[in-house]
C-alpha cells in the first residue's frame, strides 16, 4: 500500500501490569493503515523486583531505534535506486542515572550512537544521500531530535488529571 503525499501515522498501545514488574502490551497501528495487535511484553530483572521474563522497556527502545533506521535504509535504497548489500547496525545508547538518598533515581540521556554498514557498491555521495534520507524517514529518530514533551494524565476517582 502506498502512502498518500501527506498522511497521519498513529499507533495506540494498551498495557496491563500482569506480574511483579511484567507488562503485557498490545500495540495497534491505527493510521494510515490498521494493523495489529502486536503483542509485546516488558519486564525488569531483580534490580527492580521483576522476574526478567521479557526484555526491559529500554531494550525495546534500543531495538526500536535500531530497527527503524535499518528499515528506512532498506526501503529508501530501493526508492532511490542506490544498491546496498547486508545492513548491519551497532547501536550504543547511553544514559546517566542519579539517586539522592532514598529519593527515586532520575535519568538523563548522554548520547545515542549508531555505527552503520550497508555494504554498498554505490559512491560515497549516494551512500551519504541514502543515509540522510533514512535519518529523516525514521519516525523514532526524528522524534528524538524534536525534544517532544510527553503528555501524562492520571485517573483519580474517575477524573483525569494532568500529571
Amino acid at each position: 500500500q502506498d502512502l498518500p503525499a501527506k498522511a497521519q501515522v498513529q499507533f495506540d498501545c494498551h498495557g496491563q501490569a500482569t506480574g511483579k514488574m511484567r507488562n503485557d502490551l498490545e500495540v495497534y497501528m491505527k493510521q494510515p493503515f490498521q494493523e495489529g495487535p502486536f503483542e509485546l511484553a516488558t519486564d525488569e530483572g531483580s534490580f527492580h523486583g521483576g522476574d526478567a521474563t521479557a526484555p526491559p522497556p529500554l531494550a525495546l527502545f534500543v531495538a526500536g531505534l535500531t530497527g527503524c533506521i535499518m528499515t528506512q535504509i532498506r526501503a529508501f535504497s530501493k526508492r532511490m535506486k542506490i544498491p546496498i548489500g547486508q545492513v548491519t547496525v551497532n547501536a550504543r545508547l547511553h544514559w546517566r542515572g542519579e539517586q539522592m538518598g532514598n529519593d527515586p533515581y532520575t535519568t538523563a540521556p548522554v548520547g545515542f550512537d549508531l555505527d552503520i554498514d550497508f555494504d554498498s557498491p554505490a559512491n560515497k555521495e549516494d551512500q551519504l544521500r541514502l543515509m540522510a534520507a533514512a535519518k529523516k524517514g525514521c519516525f523514532i529518530e526524528t522524534t528524538l531530535m524534536q525534544g517532544l514533551e510527553v503528555g501524562h494524565r492520571l485517573q483519580i476517582d474517575g477524573d483525569w488529571h494532568d500529571a
